[in-house]
Formats: structure tokens, C-alpha cells, sequence
């Protein structure tokens, strides 16, 4: 069985981010879990302040640049996606957003997304359930349960710890949710995908 990939997605704007660093932390996290499953996996991590230009310009003329375009099938390709974004004004990043609004409407019907951010207080960590995690149910993707936010006081003393938990507990959802085999193009992780059109319909009969 050939190894799972995990794309792991930063949408951190400074060098160092806490967002590189809690997607880190994930990624190392998941790879361990995976491996404690009896997966191989591979795991690559980019970060999206570096493809911001071509972000732009595909938004403005639908076109991707290769090295955008590169991603875009990197992510589609994925068997399993971790995504981290900094915290703005109660909700993900205008980079993060952007990103997924050049992506493939289809990209992550089915997949496996383990979904994290940080911001300046723990208050912030809301943004997760109530921004982020719709944003990605309205894209089909299969999120896991346990969500990781990052504070400042997470990165040091007793907040590292819980840290360091939450992650593990996130990264062994992902692992369970991605084992049972590569996400196919059709019937992606054994569940049926349809259209906002579609379930619309539905609810009218």
C-alpha cells in the first residue's frame, strides 16, 4: 500500500509565524499518529504568503501560475489536508480564504482536514467552529472533531502541554478518518457528495 500524503497548509504572514508553527506541530503530530496506525505517510508543508501574488492574480484572471497550479493539485491530490490560519477580526485570514476560493469547488469532498489557528487571545479560538469549520463543511471536506487553537501562552510552560495533547487527540482523528484508504474521485471516503443546489432540492420534497 503506497504512503498517504498529507498536505499541510500555513496561512502565516510573518517569518516566524505562530501559524508555521502550530501547522508544525500538527504535521509532527500526524505523521506519528499515522505511524502508530501502521501508515506510511508523507508529509509536505507549504506556506501560503509565498503563492499571495498568484493568489491574486488567479482571483482576478482565473488563470493560476504553474507554481500555483502546482499546489492546487498537490492539495487535490491529498489524502488527508491540515490547514492553519491566524485569526483576523473573528474569523480566518483574507490569504486563507483566498486560497480556498481558487481552489477546486470539488477538491475536498471527501477529505480528511484537521483544521487549526492562533491568534492574540484565547477568546479568538471561536473563530473555529463558527468561521472556519463552515467554511470547510460548505466545501465537503470531513473535518475532524477536535480542533487546535494556538494562544501565546500555548507555547510555553503548562500551555505547551495541552498543546501538545489537543494536537496528538486531532492528529489521531485525522489518522482514523484517512485509514480506511486514498480518497477516490468518486464516492470520496465511502460518503455521497452533493451540490448546496442539490441538498436544496432535497429539503424541498
Amino acid at each position: 500500500m503506497s504512503d498517504r500524503k498529507i498536505v499541510v497548509l500555513s496561512a502565516g504572514l510573518g517569518t516566524p509565524s505562530s501559524s508555521r508553527l502550530l501547522a508544525d506541530q500538527l504535521a509532527k503530530s500526524a505523521v506519528e499518529k499515522f505511524g502508530a496506525a501502521g501508515i506510511g505517510v508523507q508529509s509536505t508543508t507549504y506556506e501560503l504568503r509565498e503563492y499571495a501574488v498568484d493568489i491574486a492574480n488567479n482571483m482576478v484572471t482565473g488563470y493560476a501560475a504553474p507554481r500555483l497550479q502546482e499546489l492546487l493539485d498537490a492539495v487535490s491530490a491529498a489524502d488527508a489536508l491540515i490547514a492553519v490560519t491566524p485569526v483576523f477580526s473573528a474569523s480566518y485570514s483574507g490569504l486563507f480564504k483566498s486560497f480556498f476560493d481558487v481552489l477546486d469547488k470539488d477538491a475536498l469532498a471527501g477529505k480528511p482536514v484537521l483544521l487549526g489557528a492562533t491568534g492574540g487571545s484565547a477568546r479568538h479560538s471561536l473563530a473555529l467552529d463558527y468561521a472556519i469549520r463552515p467554511l470547510f463543511s460548505y466545501l465537503r471536506a470531513r473535518t475532524v472533531q477536535t480542533v487546535v487553537f494556538a494562544a501565546p501562552e500555548d507555547w510555553g510552560g503548562d500551555g505547551s502541554a495541552v498543546l501538545a495533547r489537543r494536537s496528538d487527540r486531532a492528529a489521531g482523528e485525522l489518522a482514523a478518518l484517512a485509514g480506511d484508504g486514498p480518497v477516490s474521485e468518486q464516492g470520496r471516503g465511502g460518503i455521497e457528495s452533493l451540490s448546496f443546489e442539490e441538498i436544496l432540492a432535497q429539503v424541498g420534497h
